[in-house]
């Protein structure tokens, strides 16, 4: 049933029995975050609680579909496959979640009534006796949550707002910027019933040949960093949803992606306090509602080299007891290989919690993970005093979100918060600070010097994050267009073939420039041999770096080189502007560029940026 136009007071009615239940632990925190009062009523409630309701509160869990209780039969079959139910209703009955997270491959996603629909739904399936005798207890409200970052990694697409990622924040350096885009980012998330948001990341990105976090970090230097991230925080809380920093104790020098294997950081104790802790103390100081862990081992702090979500040297003793850290601990997804090298998925969640993990996020067995912990309490290895801990720590934060009181959302709140004209324009004023300017060889740019320059628009057309309404060649064509350029768009693709750049060079006859979006250019990359033969022809060439700023260094035969450190709309909107003229370039490196040949020397140091 499609709640898209009911008011407020209709769907606050629908769970009329548990909101009056729930109405205690809801107004103490009227009266503060640390009120002795709010605690005690939320204790009560824990006390009342099942060993099973316990042990579901502390699971967060992807569910497929667009709807709570009628998704699309892939989705019920995948939902069986993975969860034994048929949908997020059964799946919050079974299990008696504590929290869900959206993806948009698993089709939570597609747009903001549906995703609004989508929470009213899972909220009301909490909150709503699944039998008579069904104490209040068990109807306690969702935290949903999920990975919205912006740049790289964004899980709400268009035509929600699309903001800069953080290494385009990173490149504009102004806290006031990071804020306002936390805070838009927050509202609409609020609006469309998503409480929790992954980010910012707080890892420091000091390795080039980072795989899984480059341009989601802010930069390279640790205080700049952590600047960053503590205004991001404050922006995402100020729009009253929880903010989370990640990845504990820090993911940002590695060549291993921990989605495939366990990353090892070798940093000694005083590298890590001087490198990787700085965002994290800046975040727990602005006042972070929660904390993802990484799943990397760091011999330094964890003699045993277990990864940082098991290892309680870690969370409890740096985090907790050093940090002074007393938020929610999330684990990153314990579907990742780099959290199951070492243990397996019965023991993974257990061990999580006995080294100071509050939510369990994403186990890849469900039922599995849930037995397990349960298990492991009805056996002795973990206490119910232990697992009442992170349920308070759980219950604390809803209560503060105001979802005891307050869990849904309703038609007109997305139509007026989501994708909105006034974020939509401060989305681009943000964006015009960060485009940076590397290379611009004899003043080649601004392209705007003639009547309707006729430009060749080649170059990489990665899959498309969430942030896009076509691959960066169209997009890159399209705004040249609307800015009285006449492109023409052929897409080369990550490794153009010998009959592709034959091609690229033949549609370079008789232009005035040729743009090139290069993604990742690696040693020995047939990239590089697009753009030698683009250089070759004698029609000025022009690279953007759709992804890391990192490409120039491989490129140095071209006109003008910047960067725009993702390839969403919005980032290559502003490059365009940027090398038409209509904007200075604003940007400044966040991190620096090494010598392709020869990484030990700095080719463009961190701050470096032209202008015209």
């Amino acid at each position: 049933m499609s709640h898209r136009n009911a008011s407020r007071r209709t769907l606050l009615t629908a769970t009329a029995v548990a909101a009056t239940a729930l109405a205690a632990p809801s107004d103490a925190h009227a009266a503060g975050s640390g009120d002795r009062g709010r605690d005690r009523k939320l204790r009560e409630l824990i006390s009342r609680m099942s060993l099973e309701e316990k042990v579901g509160q502390l699971f967060v869990m992807h569910v497929y579909g667009h709807s709570a209780t009628e998704p699309d039969q892939a989705d019920i079959d995948a939902n069986l496959k993975e969860l034994g139910v048929r949908t997020a209703a059964e799946a919050v009955a079974k299990y008696h979640l504590g929290g869900i997270i959206y993806f948009g491959w698993a089709h939570n996603t597609r747009a903001p009534h549906q995703i609004a629909d989508l929470s009213n739904g899972i909220q009301r399936a909490a909150l709503t006796p699944h039998a008579p005798e069904q104490s209040p207890t068990a109807r306690i409200p969702l935290l949903i949550s999920t990975d919205q970052e912006h740049g790289a990694v964004a899980r709400v697409g268009i035509p929600a707002t699309l903001l800069p990622g953080a290494m385009a924040l990173g490149a504009a350096g102004s806290q006031s910027l990071a804020r306002k885009a936390a805070r838009i980012g927050g509202t609409e998330l609020r609006a469309l019933g998503i409480r929790q948001n992954y980010a910012p990341v707080a890892d420091v990105n000091v390795n080039p040949a980072n795989p899984v976090i480059a341009v989601r970090s802010f930069g390279s230097d640790p205080e700049a960093v952590a600047d960053l991230v503590a205004a991001q925080v404050k922006g995402y809380q100020g729009a009253d949803i929880a903010s989370t920093s990640k990845h504990f104790p820090g993911h940002g020098d590695t060549k291993d992606d921990s989605h495939s294997k366990l990353p090892y950081i070798h940093h000694t104790r005083e590298q890590w306090e001087t490198l990787d802790a700085p965002p994290f103390r800046a975040a727990v100081e602005a006042g972070i509602d929660s904390i993802m862990t990484a799943h990397i081992v760091v011999p330094a702090l964890d003699p045993a080299e277990d990864p940082a979500t098991l290892s309680r040297p870690i969370l409890t003793g740096i985090l907790r007891e050093e940090l002074g850290y007393d938020g929610v601990v999330v684990t990153d997804s314990l579907g990742m290989q780099g959290v199951r090298t070492k243990y397996g998925d019965d023991r993974v969640p257990v061990l999580a919690l006995k080294a100071g993990v509050d939510q369990l996020l994403n186990p890849p067995k469900p039922e599995i993970a849930w037995n397990a912990v349960l298990q492991a309490v009805r056996g002795g290895e973990l206490t119910e005093a232990r697992l009442d801990e992170s349920i308070l720590r759980i219950l604390r934060l809803k209560a503060k979100l105001d979802l005891f009181s307050d869990p849904y959302v309703t038609s007109r709140g997305v139509d007026r918060a989501v994708g909105t004209r006034a974020h939509l324009a401060a989305a681009d004023r943000i964006a015009d600070e960060t485009t940076t300017l590397l290379l611009n060889e004899g003043g080649l740019l601004p392209l705007s010097r003639r009547t309707r320059p006729k430009v060749l628009v080649v170059g990489a057309d990665p899959a498309s994050p969430s942030g896009t309404t076509g691959p960066p060649t169209t997009v890159l064509g399209r705004e040249l267009t609307d800015l009285g350029f006449s492109p023409t768009v052929l897409p080369t693709g990550t490794a153009p073939s010998a009959a592709k750049i034959a091609e690229a060079v033949a549609a370079a006859a008789g232009k005035d420039a040729v743009l090139v979006g290069t993604y990742n250019v690696g040693a020995g990359s047939a990239q590089i041999a697009l753009v030698e033969a683009l250089v070759a022809t004698g029609v000025p060439v022009v690279a953007v770096a759709i992804r890391n700023p990192y490409d120039v260094a491989r490129l140095p035969s071209v006109g003008a080189s910047l960067a725009a450190y993702c390839w969403t709309d919005v980032e290559l909107r502003a490059a365009v502007r940027v090398i038409a003229g209509r904007v200075e370039p604003q940007g400044k490196l966040p991190v620096p560029v090494q010598r392709a040949d020869d990484p030990a020397q700095v080719l463009y140091p961190v701050g470096y940026g032209l202008t015209y």
